[in-house]
């Protein structure tokens, strides 16, 4: 069993929306030596292809054309950074498994993002994004079990809410929490969205309004020298727990 980490502050109930001043394009990364500095906040968002990732991005800044929509699944191939509020950035990572892209340039693709994901000092939280209209993929389930053994701070988005029943989308949900919930003493967070409902977006940016309170709360250490986990954050609103610390894990294998 993967061992979560634990966090020191504790914060209370609180939900206060992040107020997106501006979202501006930084750059497209193809590799962790092209990232811009490590003086700002990140949090990133990934998922298998056609999860619907764009459109969530979209939704979460306010900005219909921030990350681009396209017809074909892995359109995303570089690491894309947006400077949001002049605040922190949200990256947007290539998502895994698309088909439509060389063999090659995939595996280059998925090395950037697991340098990223591993090596980034300023990362303070990963959105793991799952299709809520499918059972539990092997891809995804795989994905997190990998995050989990290299105890990179993330939460669980289940997206498209909106395409299936209630009924169906609990089931899936359901069906995916007890295939990975060996892997944990307490389950990830959870929450659930939909862009074209707008539903989730306060809750999404409520788990980055967290993150940063903790850091403006911080003494001494800098963005760079930290990694923010709002690991027990609940879609209900539970309370958030937060540690500092510098993150140095194991070089091991992706299984995907």
């Amino acid at each position: 069993m993967y061992r979560r980490r634990r966090f020191a502050a504790t914060l209370g109930r609180r939900f206060s929306i992040v107020n997106i001043s501006s979202a501006i394009f930084d750059r497209s990364a193809p590799d962790l030596d092209s990232c811009p500095d490590e003086s700002l906040p990140e949090f990133a968002f990934i998922g298998r292809s056609n999860v619907g990732k764009s459109s969530l991005l979209n939704m979460l800044a306010g900005r219909e054309k921030l990350a681009r929509v396209s017809p074909t699944p892995g359109f995303t191939k570089l690491i894309n950074f947006f400077t949001m509020s002049r605040t922190w950035r949200l990256v947007d990572l290539p998502g895994y498994g698309f088909a439509q892209v060389a063999r090659v340039d995939s595996a280059r693709f998925n090395e950037a993002v697991n340098d990223y994901l591993e090596h980034r000092p300023n990362l303070c939280c990963v959105f793991a994004l799952i299709d809520s209209g499918l059972p539990p993929q092997e891809i995804d389930l795989e994905f997190v079990q990998w995050l989990a053994s290299r105890s990179i701070p993330f939460v669980l988005v289940f997206t498209k809410t909106d395409r299936g029943t209630p009924e169906a989308v609990q089931a899936n949900i359901a069906a995916f929490t007890t295939r990975i919930s060996g892997w944990f003493e307490k389950l990830p967070a959870i929450f659930t969205c939909s862009a074209m409902a707008k539903h989730g977006r306060e809750e999404l940016l409520g788990v980055i309004d967290e993150a940063m309170s903790v850091i403006e709360a911080g003494s001494g250490p800098t963005p760079q020298d930290t990694a923010i986990s709002p690991a027990d954050l609940s879609a209900a609103g539970q309370n958030v727990s937060a540690r500092v610390a510098r993150k140095r894990r194991p070089d091991l294998l992706r299984p995907w």
